[in-house]
């Protein structure tokens, strides 16, 4: 089975998810439909909601997966250090396999504080550590470099946060006894998630993807990826939630203005704030490199392709797979980035 934030898949079924954690009830009951169902194991992501608030208390991981850790959930957690002690009750409970991320700062302490942790990176000297890295719209190529030998790999994901990612898995699997070879010939089939550097296509001669980044160290990640595969400009469409962490505004208004060649400042998930005051605090970080501040988010998005040629990328960053824009008193309106720019893109000329 698998529970995450975008999807969860029961007994083979897939279903929509409200939280990334359920309720620690909900949880064990909807272990006890997997098991009821047929399912052997179950694939999770474990909020730190979920960890401070003891949802995972009596679960027993086999293996346990440390991939990064940057600013967000401030509204939760009075500081990083208190976020990463949330994280890390993963690993001081009597687990499992413990694999962590070398290329990650805080990912580097779980490997100082457990002898036994396992580590994966790209840069960095790890138990399974990727090299040759090709990447391109259609997906990554790269070598693994393991205890067990070399392999080569192809993964249909572009970019190197999904080839780290890979690799976080491939040592997961490796401790729970998976053999190489298996993992070199299924890595391959591992299909896209919905809203992450997913691509939208409607015969353009430019890359449209929306991402769900809505941190500034996401954001970073992929406006990156998405140099590493423009042939000209990177236009961005980005902003910043209500109610949330404000720390992080002036950040990623900073990190669009420095990587992208466009960037398009708009709402998203504004909440029970002024949208407008929310891009006053995003743009303060942009230092008056002329990001451009369009606050309805459909015309920003129609703004973006409008200014897009042959060669660019247009990247629709915050959302990826939600459903809805949000606003005061629990107010929920109906939008999807990838429906809005499959609509923009078909109303082009020619």
């Amino acid at each position: 089975g698998l529970l995450g934030t975008v999807t969860s898949v029961i007994a083979g079924v897939e279903r929509a998810t409200e939280r990334t954690t359920p309720e620690a009830i909900d949880l064990q009951r909807t272990f006890a439909e997997m098991l009821a169902g047929g399912d052997q194991a179950c694939a999770i992501e474990v909020s730190s909601h979920a960890l401070e608030l003891r949802r995972a208390d009596g679960i027993h991981f086999a293996a346990t997966v440390f991939t990064n850790l940057t600013q967000d959930h401030l509204d939760f957690h009075p500081s990083m250090e208190e976020y990463f002690q949330a994280k890390r009750r993963l690993f001081v409970r009597e687990a499992g396999a413990r694999i962590v991320n070398l290329d990650d700062p805080y990912g580097r302490r779980p490997a100082g504080e457990f002898p036994d942790a396992v580590s994966f990176a790209i840069d960095a000297d790890a138990d399974y550590r990727a090299s040759d890295l090709r990447t391109g719209f259609e997906g990554s190529e790269f070598t693994v470099h393991s205890p067990e030998g070399e392999h080569a790999v192809s993964l249909c994901l572009p970019g190197r946060f999904n080839v780290a990612n890979a690799l976080g898995a491939w040592a997961a699997a490796r401790a729970l006894g998976v053999r190489s070879e298996q993992l070199a010939a299924t890595l391959p089939q591992a299909g896209r998630v919905p809203g992450r550097f997913e691509p939208v296509v409607e015969g353009q001669p430019f890359a449209v993807l929306v991402d769900y980044a809505h941190t500034p160290d996401s954001l970073e990640n992929v406006l990156s990826a998405a140099r590493e595969l423009a042939q000209h400009q990177v236009i961005a469409v980005f902003g910043a939630g209500g109610d949330r962490d404000r720390g992080k505004r002036p950040q990623m208004g900073e990190i669009a203005a420095r990587l992208a060649d466009v960037a398009i400042a708009t709402s998203d998930n504004p909440r029970s704030e002024d949208p407008e005051a929310i891009l006053d605090e995003v743009l303060a970080g942009a230092g008056g490199h002329g990001v451009e501040r369009v606050l309805d988010r459909r015309l920003a998005i129609a703004r973006a392709v409008s200014l897009a040629e042959a060669g660019d990328v247009v990247v629709i960053a915050g959302k990826g797979h939600e459903q809805g824009q949000e606003f005061e008193d629990g107010r929920k309106e109906p939008f999807d980035d990838v429906s809005v720019a499959r609509e923009v893109l078909r109303g082009l000329p020619g």
